[in-house]
């Protein structure tokens, strides 16, 4: 059950960074493209992936990895990478979900066949967004691939209680 549970976490993690990188495709497009036809399916582009892949993705990541690092030895509290990963995958997510919002709603606005072409190539593009979260999911990937040294408090404590339970369970009686 563990290995099926990370293999669904590894695929959405993946996902979730493969799916930025086809977003970011999109945001550059909008950023660089003069041709309203071309940044009006881009947007639509950009709407469908940030709500049909990257939100359930991110999602699904993060509970996964929090099922995950609270079932092995780990820990979801006992080392810094893992908090750390953690904080980072909560931020990602919150400003995703934020995020998510404008996207739409930009998206529905370049769809709109109503839209003027100098509404659509007014719209925003979000790539100081987009880079910073993919910046944020690289340097989870690597915390997690690394996993640097380092016990928090917490997992010190616990280290120091396995550890006195252990010479406890050796010691012989008199």
């Amino acid at each position: 059950m563990r290995k099926l549970l990370l293999a669904v976490h590894l695929t959405c993690s993946v996902g979730w960074l493969g799916a930025v990188l086809a977003y970011i495709v999109m945001d550059l497009t909008v950023a660089s493209s003069g041709d309203a036809q071309v940044v009006r399916a881009a947007w639509m582009g950009m709407g469908l992936v940030s709500t049909t892949v990257i939100v359930p993705l991110a999602i699904a990541s993060l509970l996964t990895g929090i099922v995950i690092a609270a079932g092995t030895r780990w820990g979801l509290f006992r080392h810094w990478w893992v908090l750390i990963s953690l904080a980072l995958t909560v931020f990602a997510v919150v400003v995703l979900m934020s995020e998510a919002g404008t996207i739409s709603r930009s998206a529905a606005i370049a769809a709109d066949p109503a839209t003027t072409i100098e509404r659509v190539l007014t719209l925003p593009n979000t790539l100081v967004h987009s880079l910073g979260g993919l910046f944020v999911l690289l340097v989870i990937q690597a915390l997690n691939v690394f996993k640097p040294r380092g016990l928090t408090p917490y997992g010190w404590r616990k280290q120091q209680a396995e550890a006195s339970r252990l010479e406890l369970s050796q010691t012989p009686d008199r």
